[in-house]
């Protein structure tokens, strides 16, 4: 909702109605004052901390590059998860990369194969996995399926070829649809454990 900008000597209410300044009560604008001041702190905090984000990403990044080129040395991990540490073990800096799952058509092969499996299944002692495959193949209120139920499946040691090929369909339909940077700072107590600098204000 974007910011209605009064006129002067007036005073926009909740609904966008302009209030001529001395219908407002003094405790109104004395709570206006009050709350514009917070939220204009805290957005001014946000944009500082996207901007930190960006700096420590970018200097990160450079640091890699540096060192395969100017020292020769390999720094990172798989997928671009990284994890940077001081020389005295002090400070650790960690950068990890999470990507966002997503099944292509080829999940309805696996799901009819599956079907057919769970059909012919009709000793007790598959029921625990009938249940375990129908609540795999729900989806959520966005009408999405837990990628993680889904793959838990592949677990499953299951002597059946229908059963190898539908997971293999489900492998196959497995796509990367994003990726998402996220950067985590570590100080070091005096137990020599390792605790998670909060950027967060409910964690302060």
């Amino acid at each position: 909702m974007s910011e209605t900008t009064a006129p002067e000597g007036y005073m926009a209410d909740a609904q966008g109605r302009l209030v001529p300044l001395g219908m407002v009560k003094e405790v109104d604008k004395a709570r206006d004052q009050i709350v514009r001041e917070i939220a204009g702190k805290a957005l001014a905090l946000r944009e500082a901390m996207k901007g930190f984000r960006d700096d420590a990403m970018g200097d990160m990044a450079a640091f890699v590059e540096l060192s395969a080129e100017q020292y020769g040395a390999k720094v990172g991990g798989n997928k671009g998860n990284l994890t940077l540490t001081s020389y005295d073990g002090q400070f650790k800096i960690q950068r990890s990369i999470a990507e966002t799952l997503v099944f292509d058509e080829r999940l309805q092969a696996a799901k009819e194969l599956i079907d057919e499996c769970i059909t012919e299944w009709t000793e007790g002692s598959r029921d625990e996995i009938r249940a375990l495959i129908n609540d795999a193949f729900q989806v959520d209120k966005e009408g999405r399926i837990n990628t993680g139920r889904v793959l838990s499946l592949r677990r499953l040691a299951i002597d059946d070829d229908r059963w190898r090929r539908a997971m293999q369909a489900v492998s196959d339909s497995l796509q990367v649809a994003g990726t998402k940077a996220y950067i985590r700072i570590y100080t070091r107590r005096e137990d020599g454990k390792y605790e998670a600098v909060s950027l967060d204000m409910a964690a302060l």
